[in-house]
């Protein structure tokens, strides 16, 4: 950037334009690299110094043993704060990646039925439709009817009504039946927040593994005894031809 362009602003002058193709950074200039001839000086807590030149700006930050952060690049002259970048980029970079951990994405599934399903399909079914909500997901329960069963809605009615009164302890009615054609869907809400599911999904994880460790060391121990009272105690003694004859008779 030449003389021209120490206001900040790229592109002023043609011969001053980065060149096209190149990657844009969106990290902040810091020392340097701010290119202004004054800023507007933060103090570390926060406090406005006001405005000062570059060089100055430069000497505070290298007496503390901190950067100069270029911050509000726009404002005129640009806003500049005393800090430590390295820690700031990482209190960042934790923040963002709490906020993606918490984030929790909207997952709808679906379970199709007839209005006549077996009493064994539907305990499947139902099973599966527990699941997801358990899971903390939405479930849209679609029921199709063939030929004359359109006549019938109030079978596919009944048969959703029962659902949800099976699964009401893990989910609630978020869309009353309504027909779609020759489909009548529903769909059920969880009781329960998706991080509480996964909460409490991982803990169950936890117990089973903690169960198989607790079996695992229990086997080895009983094979460890084994082994132990395998060594204590004394070899048999092979049997020779001697021991198969009556002591009672006289070989002489």
């Amino acid at each position: 950037m030449c003389r021209r362009c120490d206001d900040g602003v790229w592109g002023v002058f043609p011969a001053c334009r980065p060149p096209l193709g190149g990657s844009i950074s969106t990290e902040p200039r810091i020392n340097d690299r701010i290119r202004t001839a004054e800023v507007r000086l933060v103090a570390p807590d926060g406090d406005q110094v006001g405005i000062v030149r570059l060089e100055e700006a430069l000497r505070m930050a290298q007496e503390l043993g901190l950067d100069l952060v270029e911050i509000a690049p726009m404002a005129r002259p640009p806003v500049a704060k005393l800090m430590d970048y390295g820690k700031w980029k990482y209190e960042n970079a934790q923040k963002a990646r709490e906020s993606r951990r918490n984030q929790t994405s909207t997952v709808i599934k679906e379970m199709k039925l007839r209005p006549k399903i077996d009493s064994h399909d539907y305990e499947t079914k139902k099973g599966h439709v527990t699941r997801f909500l358990r899971a903390g997901d939405k479930v849209k329960i679609t029921i199709m009817f063939r030929g004359r069963e359109q006549s019938r809605p109030e079978l596919g009615l009944n048969l959703l009504q029962r659902l949800a009164e099976d699964v009401a302890v893990d989910g609630v009615i978020e869309a009353a039946p309504r027909q779609d054609g020759r489909n009548m869907i529903m769909v059920l809400a969880p009781t329960r927040k998706k991080s509480e599911a996964r909460v409490e999904v991982q803990a169950e994880k936890e117990r089973r593994a903690a169960a198989r460790a607790a079996d695992q060391e229990a086997e080895q121990r009983h094979l460890a005894e084994s082994r132990a009272a395998a060594q204590t105690t004394p070899p048999k003694r092979r049997r020779g031809p001697a021991d198969n004859l009556d002591p009672d008779v006289d070989l002489g």
